[in-house]
């Protein structure tokens, strides 16, 4: 009974710590500095391969892998007008390394909330998502992450009509006089938290949706969030009170990057190599920085 008890914890705390989109962490570094590295070309222990952006073209033809993404943070992963289909910045990547290196998707998408993402790629129940994942020390003790591909710093918006006109950037939320909104895990939380924001100036939200909505009704005076995600949202929202205001900060603690499971190394063990040097392949070419400009993926 004890075992099962203290596995049953064990289970909660890994759920509660790798549940949110961008959630960050300690650490001050981004998804390079993860044990994949950051250079042009990676040599993996297990291989005597250096793969590179000049050799990595097919290097998984023949393997299988299962991707999961959310659909819950556009513009990376979100649901098209149809309401069945997800779209978006992360969806256009994972075609172009799938073109690139040539590995098959075992099935469909999967595609569920952050908390069941996170935690499957822990289980090795889907073998590499993308959906904004950011590279904490948290996840990187449970699953393995390659290089950044984005790397986002959060911005400030308000509401035209009811925010007050002293808010002109962050700087001016910090002492408390004004209520704040952010999603709960992420790097705009934890931003708040280790910044000097008093607890009672905070409004915390489990989606980064009802916090939008609660500074569109005029319940808070701002929301801090993830800057392609807050101009995603103004740009796709026709009727929105929101603007961003001021410049992106905390720079560097929203690095987005590929999580591939445990599982998916042991039987690969190339795997992260191989997709750093993929990703160094599609930013040399101009291919990622088109796809981060909201351009769809046309196979080679």
């Amino acid at each position: 009974m004890k075992k099962k008890i203290l596995a049953m914890l064990l289970t909660g705390a890994m759920s509660i710590m790798l549940m949110a989109g961008c959630g960050s962490s300690k650490e001050t570094g981004t998804a390079g500095d993860s044990k994949t590295g950051t250079s042009d070309t990676t040599t993996d222990s297990e291989s005597d391969t250096t793969w590179t952006a000049d050799n990595v073209e097919g290097a998984l033809k023949g393997v299988k892998l299962s991707f999961g993404t959310t659909g819950l943070f556009g513009p990376f992963s979100y649901y098209d007008s149809d309401g069945t289909t997800v779209i978006g910045y992360d969806v256009e990547i994972e075609k172009a390394l799938q073109d690139l290196l040539g590995f098959e998707l075992d099935g469909d998408f999967q595609v569920m909330d952050y908390s069941a993402l996170t935690t499957s790629l822990a289980e090795g129940k889907v073998d590499f998502g993308m959906a904004a994942l950011c590279a904490t020390d948290e996840r990187k003790a449970v699953m393995n992450f390659t290089k950044t591909y984005c790397d986002s710093g959060q911005v400030v918006m308000i509401n035209k009509e009811t925010s007050p006109k002293e808010i002109t950037s962050v700087d001016d939320l910090a002492g408390g006089d004004y209520k704040v909104a952010v999603e709960k895990g992420t790097a705009s939380h934890l931003y708040v938290q280790n910044n000097g924001f008093p607890d009672s100036c905070i409004e915390v939200h489990d989606t980064i949706t009802t916090a939008y909505e609660s500074l569109e009704q005029g319940k808070v005076d701002a929301v801090i969030q993830d800057g392609p995600g807050a101009r995603f949202y103004i740009d796709t929202t026709s009727d929105s009170k929101l603007e961003v205001i001021g410049d992106e900060f905390n720079q560097g603690q929203a690095p987005y990057a590929v999580a591939i499971s445990n599982k998916a190394a042991e039987e690969n063990p190339d795997i992260v190599a191989i997709f750093d040097a993929a990703i160094d392949k599609l930013t040399a070419d101009g291919t990622l920085e088109k796809l981060l400009n909201g351009e769809s993926y046309t196979p080679q």
